[in-house]
Parts: C-alpha cells; sequence; structure tokens
C-alpha cells in the first residue's frame, strides 16, 4: 500500500468531475487542495462530509483553497448526488481507480465479517506547491471539515 505522509510531494491526479469538467492536480498549483476521499456518494457519512465542508466553503475559499471529493462513482452518479444535497464542493470521479491507488486509499476493509476492497475515508492537505501539508487517516466524519479548515487557515 502506499503511504501519503506529511511533506512529501502529493501525487500527481486528473479527475473527471461533476459538471462534465476536468481537473489535475497542475491545474491548482499556486491553490491549497483539500483532497478528500469517501466510499460511496449518497450514503449517509459521505453525505454528511460533503455538506459539512459545503457549509464552510466560503472560508476555504477565502483561504485560497479548493475542496474536492473523490469516490470511484460516475460522474452522472456525482451529478445526481450533488444536486440532490446542494453540495458546494468539486466532485471527482475516479471510475478506473488510478487515483484511490496512487492516494494509498484502496483498502481491505472488513463489515459483518465480510473482507472487500473500498475506499478509506482520508482527506489530504496539499499547499500551493504541491506539497502533502497534512494527512488524515480513517476520518471520523463528524467535526473533520472543520479540523481540515484550521489546517488550512494556518497555511
Amino acid at each position: 500500500m502506499v503511504d501519503i505522509t506529511e511533506n512529501t510531494p502529493a501525487p500527481a491526479f486528473d479527475l473527471a468531475t461533476d459538471g462534465d469538467g476536468r481537473l489535475s492536480l497542475a491545474d491548482l498549483k499556486g491553490k491549497n487542495v483539500v483532497l478528500y476521499f469517501y466510499p460511496k456518494a449518497d450514503t449517509p457519512g459521505c453525505t454528511t462530509e460533503g455538506q459539512d465542508f459545503s457549509v464552510l466553503i466560503d472560508r476555504f475559499t477565502a483561504a485560497n483553497a479548493v475542496v474536492i471529493g473523490v469516490s470511484r462513482d460516475t460522474v452522472k452518479k456525482l451529478d445526481r448526488f450533488k444536486a440532490k444535497h446542494d453540495l458546494k464542493v468539486v466532485l471527482g470521479s475516479d471510475e478506473d481507480g488510478a487515483v484511490t491507488e496512487a492516494w494509498g486509499v484502496w483498502v481491505l476493509k472488513k463489515l459483518y465479517g465480510r473482507e472487500y476492497m473500498g475506499i478509506e475515508r482520508a482527506t489530504f492537505l496539499i499547499d500551493g506547491q504541491g506539497v502533502v501539508h497534512r494527512a488524515w487517516r480513517n476520518v471520523k466524519v463528524k467535526g473533520h471539515a472543520e479540523e481540515v479548515l484550521a489546517a488550512v487557515e494556518t497555511l
């Protein structure tokens, strides 16, 4: 498994996004990037996380930060998810799994004794030079967006 740690260069990414867009790390040079990975669109925890980041989006923007949520869902599903919950963050589609693999968040999970591969809920704060400033692994949703915002505001 890839282990992305603080003070290391961020792996490049290039993602299809909601609204038929595309976004890459190279496009965001000079901006702080909050890259958060979530298991599946329109599930309770993932919805709450997207809403929590959305409530704070003006403060992230004021801190020169772009917030991007990434899952392996299709762009079409992300468009529905974003519209249904009025999310204000960019949603990236990693259908082929290249980005989740590169960031080390495609992991073996267990639920009710069953093992399966899935996305670990994780967030990475990348500074304007493309360096990972903070890494949060096995994220608990409650209070997480506020914690990430506090870290962004120190950059």
